[in-house]
Parts: C-alpha cells; structure tokens; sequence
C-alpha cells in the first residue's frame, strides 16, 4: 500500500542517538537520515532500548513503544 511505504519505521535505539534534541519529530529524524526524505509519516517501534528521555512530537507509536518512551521518562506529544 502507499501508505505503508510512506510511513517510516523507527526504532527506539534511533531515538537514543538523538536524545539531545531538544523535541524530536519528522524534520528531524529526516535531517539525521533516520528515515528517508520521501515519508510522510514515522512510527516508532518497540525495537532496541531507550534510557533516555526524548520528547517527541508528530510521531505515530505502537503501544510498547509509547510505553518504552514514558518509562524513560520522555515525553509525546500527538
């Protein structure tokens, strides 16, 4: 489908690396070559290990993921 191809897969190990953002979102997971130029949209996954808190903003989460990132004490934001 077009819309699976279009949404970007990220896993939690990726958000650890940019933990320094200040907000994490498509911009910026784009400019550090997390996902590819061309997605619309991103979903974090339940893949890896997060002990840092993120903030997140804009990013589409699959339940364990959404827990993960709230276990270490991060933040999303719809």
């Amino acid at each position: 489908s077009m819309t699976a191809k279009e949404t970007a897969e990220v896993r939690l190990h990726d958000l650890a690396k940019l933990a320094a953002a200040e907000v994490i979102d498509l911009a910026v997971l784009k400019a550090a070559n997390v996902v590819p130029a061309f997605a619309s949209k991103a979903k974090v996954i339940l893949s890896g290990a997060l002990d840092q808190p993120v903030t997140l903003r804009g990013l589409a989460l699959t339940k364990g993921a959404r827990a993960a990132v709230l276990a270490a004490g991060g933040t999303i934001h719809e």
